[in-house]
């Protein structure tokens, strides 16, 4: 299987239940570095560290077949502030 924004947004978002997914290859096309940003309600209560251990977890496959992985997790609620401060 070929590791690429649209396979990791379609896992992300079916496997975490995401509401919000945004993926970047910033490798320049080569598919090898990839930064992340979830928003899903499964990362309610949860800290920083148990968010990235459940998406390692769950993508754990697609990780192992790139270089770099980076990522960004929200609840919707956060997603929301955040979103309203960079507006402002």
């Amino acid at each position: 299987m070929e590791i690429n924004v649209s396979s990791l947004e379609e896992s992300i978002t079916k496997r975490l239940n995401a509401t919000h997914v945004e993926v970047q290859d910033m490798s320049g096309g080569c598919g090898q570095i990839f930064e992340a940003v979830i928003v899903s309600p499964e990362f309610k209560g949860k800290t920083t560290l148990a968010r990235h251990r459940l998406v390692n977890n769950e993508l754990k496959e697609e990780i192992a077949k790139v270089h770099a992985w980076t990522q960004k997790c929200y609840t919707e609620d956060e997603w929301e502030k955040k979103k309203g401060q960079d507006a402002a």
